[in-house]
């Protein structure tokens, strides 16, 4: 796992967009060969663009709910936390989810390490389990502060970390993708799986918040 994160030992809602602030830019190549490729497959008659808007709408109707659901079983099932972490793209196929070609890696926060997720150079994201990632994950800002100063931007999501805790930082790439396990919260035994998935929200997944506590 070494070879997948950044290490940081010094470095709860969601973001409001400030100061993580929008920035604008040209295209990346990856989204210009994109626009080329798929007005080709169109032109040719290989795929409509009525397909095309189908795939995206179901894909942006995934949201955070089948991996709150995911986290919510490995809370309550240890057999299947331990699959999850150890490998990851293929245990979330018992939730209909299909990661190829990518690899999911799934990262747990404990009481001496809180991580959290970035991707340097684009905006690498689990969409099958997330959904489309929120526009700032994919600022220019969050993807170079993230790695210089984790602390920093993590309490500008009011989220704290102390001291004595770690801070993980892991970069999705274009073949790996991390999912971050939240902690389970105090107070919740007993409680069925769906009751712990409505306190997992999209952003304790990635890592830049706590999961909603019971009381909230």
């Amino acid at each position: 796992m070494s070879d997948h994160y950044h290490e940081l030992v010094h470095a709860t809602h969601t973001h409001d967009g400030k100061p993580i602030q929008n920035d604008e830019r040209p295209p990346l190549d990856a989204e210009t060969l994109e626009t080329a490729v798929r007005e080709l497959l169109i032109e040719k008659g290989i795929v409509s663009a009525d397909e095309i808007r189908q795939a995206i709408e179901i894909m942006e109707g995934r949201g955070e709910g089948l991996g709150a659901r995911i986290v919510a079983r490995a809370w309550v099932d240890e057999e299947f936390k331990q699959r999850l972490l150890s490998s990851g793209d293929e245990t979330v196929r018992e939730f209909g989810v299909d990661m190829r070609p990518t690899e999911l890696c799934v990262v747990e926060n404990t009481d001496d390490v809180h991580n959290m997720v970035v991707c340097t150079l684009c905006s690498c994201y689990p969409r099958p389990i997330l959904g489309i990632p929120p526009a700032w994950y994919k600022r220019r800002d969050y993807r170079a502060r993230a790695v210089r100063e984790p602390r920093a931007v993590l309490a500008e999501f009011g989220t704290v970390i102390p001291e004595h805790k770690q801070v993980r930082v892991h970069d999705s790439n274009a073949d790996l993708r991390y999912l971050v396990l939240p902690q389970r919260p105090a107070g919740t035994e007993g409680w069925s799986e769906e009751q712990l998935a409505e306190l997992v929200s999209r952003d304790s997944m990635i890592g830049v918040a706590d999961v909603r506590q019971p009381t909230d």
